[in-house]
Formats: C-alpha cells, sequence, structure tokens
C-alpha cells in the first residue's frame, strides 16, 4: 500500500505533509496529512487521530485548529479526509448533510454506497495499517479525537441529523444503527478503564437545535462509571475558532496517557 506525497511544509520543528494514495477499502484515491514532530526524526511516537466534521478535508485541521505547537511536544498527528472522492455516485453531491459532505464513519450496507463507503473499516483498518508501515509510530500508543460527526459530535443518539444518514447509509434496521451510536456501545464496553474528556460550546447551534445531545452519552457513561469530563464553554459556538481555542488542552490530555 504505497502513497504519494503531495505536499510538505514546516512547522514548529516539525513537518506537515499531506500524502495521497490508493484505498482498497473505499475504491479511490484519498487524502491523509500527517505532522511529523521533531522527534520523529530520532525515533518512534505515538500517534494522535483527528477525524473532521462535515463537509471538511484533511485540510480544515491543519490549516486551522493551530495544533501544531501543542503537538510537536507529544506526538505524531495523522488527519484523514473521511469521505470517499470521486466515486460518482447517483445523489452523492445533492446535500451537504450525506454523501461526499458526510460520510459518519460506518460501513455502508445499501447497494448504492456500499461499494464506496466503507469509512468505518478503512480509519480502523486501512489507515492505521498504512500509516504502521509508512512512518516512525508506536501501534501500541495510538488515541483518537475529533469534532463534530469526526468526534462522534455527535455522540449521537439517533437525532433527525443521523437518522436521515443511516436510513440512507444503512437501511431502515435500527439495530443496524447501534453499532455506530457512542450512546449505545458505551453501554456494552468491556474494555480498560476510559478518561473521556468533551469540550462543549454553549453557543454552539446544533446543541441548541438538538443535533448534539450530549447529555445522553454522559448518562450512558455515569450508568457504566465510565469517567467523563464535560466542559461547556460560555460563548463558543461550533467553528474553529472554537477547536483553536482549546486544541492544546485536548492534545495535553491524550499526551499523559501517550507519553506515559
Amino acid at each position: 500500500m504505497a502513497s504519494k506525497q503531495v505536499s510538505s511544509s514546516k512547522c514548529f520543528g516539525g513537518l506537515q505533509k499531506v500524502f495521497e494514495h490508493d484505498s482498497v477499502e473505499l475504491k479511490c484515491k484519498m487524502k491523509f496529512a500527517v505532522y511529523l514532530p521533531p522527534k520523529a526524526e530520532t525515533g518512534k511516537c505515538p500517534v494522535l487521530c483527528w477525524l473532521s466534521g462535515l463537509t471538511c478535508t484533511e485540510q480544515n485541521f491543519i490549516s486551522k485548529s493551530g495544533y501544531h505547537q501543542a503537538t510537536s511536544e507529544h506526538g505524531l498527528v495523522i488527519a484523514p479526509d473521511t469521505i470517499p472522492c470521486g466515486c460518482n455516485i447517483r445523489g452523492e453531491e445533492d446535500s451537504w448533510g450525506f454523501g461526499t459532505g458526510a460520510g459518519f464513519s460506518v460501513d455502508d450496507t445499501e447497494d448504492l454506497w456500499k461499494t464506496n463507503y466503507r469509512i468505518y473499516s478503512y480509519l480502523r483498518n486501512e489507515l492505521p495499517q498504512l500509516v504502521n508501515d509508512s512512518f516512525p509510530v508506536d501501534p501500541q500508543k495510538m488515541s483518537v479525537f475529533g469534532h463534530s460527526v469526526g468526534g462522534h459530535g455527535a455522540l449521537i443518539l439517533l437525532c433527525h441529523w443521523s437518522k436521515k444518514a443511516f436510513i440512507g447509509y444503512l437501511g431502515t434496521d435500527q439495530i443496524k444503527w447501534e453499532a455506530y451510536v457512542a450512546t449505545y456501545l458505551v453501554k456494552s464496553y468491556p474494555g480498560s478503564q476510559l478518561d473521556i474528556l468533551i469540550d462543549q460550546g454553549k453557543d454552539d447551534e446544533f446543541l441548541s437545535d438538538g443535533q448534539l445531545l450530549p447529555d445522553n452519552f454522559i448518562a450512558a457513561c455515569t450508568e457504566k462509571k465510565i469517567p467523563v469530563a464535560f466542559r461547556l464553554q460560555e460563548g463558543y459556538d461550533h467553528s474553529y475558532y472554537f477547536i483553536a481555542t482549546f486544541i492544546a488542552d485536548q492534545i495535553r490530555h491524550r499526551g499523559k496517557y501517550l507519553n506515559a
């Protein structure tokens, strides 16, 4: 699985690069950004993988969040495009919240989408393997974070926003949906202890519109005795100004475990 470098720029002593490769899972060309911190020159690094929200590509996070200085001390950052490109599927350009605007990180099962929209498998299997084979990383030390749908921003308990996408991608059987909904998954989580940090803008229009529903996820975590720090940030909205304000906190939170 070879990748081709598209760009490279020096930043805070490290290198911000973008690569392109032919995805086996998605059957199209995909781009992903990689920030190689200074310590990548001498040894293996922990990995932080950032997943962006609706309509975003690999460029949004690396251009707008100002994350480089914070992460240069903690690890290597991967920021992939999470939506298949150039598949020419009927209807994929009809809505910003569906198709090329929003993959929702699921393996689609409906006939129209199931060949290319295998985003869950791409993010869980193909991309990590490509990263492990291509860069100086420690595969045992990886953390995933993101924003909005990319951060499961949702943390959606099947609000109107996600219902439209899940019906289109997975069909009407809601049991299938539960495999991709954090509020359901956390109820049966069998793994090691978690330490979850969520920042939420209080003036986020999607929060007031009932599209995010973080209280449902927090309640599920409380029931399972999984610690979750939820910080409702006064005056902040859904934009990259919000992300840029708190991204260093989010990176430090993961860094204390990845660099332990």
